[in-house]
């Protein structure tokens, strides 16, 4: 799974994220999946008979290796980096790069830094705590005709963590063109 990490995780560090609400994504084909709110996980198991997740790398990243975009969004802290790539049916579908603050890794939260091949989404959307902000938006190269991404912090118990999440040319919301599913 490294092949993922050379190919798609340079293509989030050059990201130009853009706030959600500029991009204009409501009845777009693709902006229900872009603004979904909840687990794109569980979203996912609805349109594969085994919905999977490969763990690429996990690992300390120290605070000086945060662009200044996530510092403002997380904190100036060193965190835990968790990149995976959920898969459906075994086919590649989103390549994830999640930071997770050690402030964040405390109380019941310690759990998040042993996920292992756990949906993160599973995880946390069975907190009534969660929430979702600070969505943004970026279209970015790759695939025929470029890649979706989308990066959001999400809260638990009042602690951030910062998602970001390419949807690869084999994802479902490329090859759906329906309405909200």
């Amino acid at each position: 799974m490294s092949k993922f990490n050379q190919l798609y995780n340079p293509l989030l560090e050059s990201a130009h994220w853009q706030a959600a609400q500029s991009m204009q994504l409501e009845g777009n084909e693709f902006g229900h999946w872009l603004l979904e709110l909840d687990s794109l996980s569980r979203r996912f198991e609805r349109h594969c008979e085994h919905f999977t997740v490969s763990l690429v790398e996990q690992g300390m990243l120290e605070h000086s290796c945060l662009v200044p975009n996530e510092r403002a969004l997380i904190g100036d802290v060193d965190c835990l980096q968790r990149k995976v790539v959920l898969l459906g049916d075994g086919v590649p579908w989103v390549y994830a790069r999640t930071l997770i603050p050690m402030t964040t890794l405390t109380g019941q939260e310690r759990d998040l830094a042993e996920l292992g091949e756990m949906p993160l989404g599973f995880r946390v959307f069975t907190d009534r705590s969660a929430r979702r902000d600070a969505l943004e938006i970026a279209r970015i190269a790759g695939g025929e005709t470029g890649l979706w991404a989308r990066r959001s912090r999400l809260w638990l118990n009042g602690k951030p963590l910062l998602v970001a999440e390419v949807f690869l040319q084999d994802a479902p919301m490329y090859k759906e063109t329906q309405a909200w599913r």
